[in-house]
């Protein structure tokens, strides 16, 4: 009984965000929102603000400069974290042989 009442819940969601990509811009619209505001400032106004002639190493660097460095954290420790999981298990170890000469 509550195995059918999940599934049918996660059917309707994902309906109802498979459903909500029609509503999103196509891709390279020259008339959406963000291409009407925002990217003729990035354009004009990059080379003044970032000091870089390169638009998205501009962007990267100044604008989302923040962003940028805590998903590099992020990626960063969540590797780290991988690393020390997979490395700190001894199951499937072979054990330490013991002195041999004693």
């Amino acid at each position: 009984m509550m195995r059918g009442f999940v599934i049918t819940v996660l059917a309707l969601l994902t309906g109802l965000f498979c459903s909500s990509v029609t509503y999103l811009p196509v891709i390279g619209d020259p008339y959406s929102v963000p291409n009407q505001h925002i990217t003729p400032v990035y354009i004009a106004q990059s080379e003044l603000d970032t000091g870089s002639p390169n638009i998205v190493t501009g962007t990267l660097a100044d604008y989302r400069g923040f962003d940028t460095m805590w998903e590099t954290t992020v990626m960063f420790l969540s590797g780290l974290t991988t690393t020390l999981i997979l490395t700190s298990s001894t199951m499937g170890r072979r054990p330490e042989k013991e002195d041999e000469y004693e």
